[in-house]
C-alpha cells in the first residue's frame, strides 16, 4: 500500500495504511500541533517525510501555509530547539505557539477540579513559619478552556518549582495546572510555597506562578478565540 496526503492540498499531512510506515525521501518526522495550529491541521499530529539531516527550518519552510506567521517555539523530544537544529528519523518536533498562561503542580497536568488544601498539605513543614498561596481564577466570562502538550508541560513546571525551592530556600512548593473547561469563578492555577520566612515565599511563590505563564505551553480561549500571548521563554 502507498502512502497518500491525508488532506488534499496539505503537502505536510500524510497518513499511511501500511502495516509498516516507510519514509518516501529519507526519513520521517512526528510534528506535534497544539491550539491554533492543530485546529488549522484538523489533527494534534502529522508526520513529514524530510530528507537525511534535515534541520527544524527545512520542517518549518514545508509548514509555512500552517504556521500561517504565527511566532513558534521548537522543542524536539520535549527539549526546546532553534531552526539550526538538526532531526533525526523517528523524533517528535514540537511546534509551540504563543503560551497565555497557565500553571501545574511538580507533575500533575489535570483536567479534575484543583484543591488548595491539597496543595497546602503537600508543602506543610515543621521548619516552615509562612505558607503563601496563589490560585488564578476564570473572571468575567462563563468558562476558559485550557490546552497544553501535557508532557513537556509537566516537565517544565517540575523544573521551575525545583529551582525556586533552590533559589529561596523554601522548604517546599508546588503548582497544580487544570486543561480543558474551567467554570466561571473556578481556579486554573495554584501554587503553594512554605519557608521559615515569608519574604522568601512570597519570593518564591511569584517566581514559581511568572516562569509557568512565561515557559509552559500551555495556552488559553476565551469566547472560541485563542488568547494572544507571547513565545515561551
Amino acid at each position: 500500500m502507498r502512502c497518500v496526503p491525508s488532506r488534499p492540498g496539505a503537502p505536510w499531512a500524510t497518513s499511511c495504511s501500511c502495516s509498516e510506515r516507510r519514509s518516501l525521501v529519507g526519513m520521517v518526522v512526528t510534528i506535534r500541533l497544539f491550539a491554533m495550529l492543530r485546529e488549522r491541521a484538523g489533527a494534534g499530529e502529522i508526520e513529514l517525510d524530510l530528507p537525511e539531516g534535515a534541520r527544524v527550518r527545512d520542517a518549518l519552510d514545508r509548514l509555512d501555509d500552517l504556521a500561517g506567521g504565527l511566532p513558534l517555539v521548537m522543542a524536539i523530544n520535549r527539549d526546546y530547539a532553534n531552526a539550526d537544529s538538526e532531526l533525526r528519523a523517528g523524533d517528535e518536533l514540537a511546534l509551540i505557539p504563543p503560551v497565555s498562561g497557565g500553571e501545574t503542580l511538580p507533575a500533575v497536568v489535570t483536567t479534575t477540579p484543583l484543591s488548595l488544601d491539597a496543595l497546602v498539605a503537600r508543602v506543610r513543614d515543621a521548619r516552615a513559619g509562612a505558607v503563601v498561596t496563589f490560585q488564578g481564577v476564570t473572571r468575567e466570562v462563563d468558562h476558559l478552556d485550557y490546552e497544553a502538550y501535557v508532557e513537556m508541560a509537566d516537565e517544565r513546571i517540575r523544573a521551575i518549582v525545583g529551582e525556586a525551592i533552590e533559589r529561596h530556600g523554601l522548604c517546599a512548593a508546588a503548582a497544580e495546572h487544570r486543561i480543558g473547561p474551567v467554570a466561571l469563578s473556578e481556579p486554573s492555577v495554584a501554587v503553594a510555597a512554605s519557608a521559615p520566612h515569608r519574604a522568601e515565599a512570597f519570593a518564591g511563590a511569584r517566581e514559581i506562578i511568572d516562569r509557568i505563564k512565561a515557559e509552559a505551553p500551555i495556552w488559553k480561549r476565551e469566547e472560541g478565540e485563542w488568547v494572544k500571548g507571547r513565545p515561551p521563554a
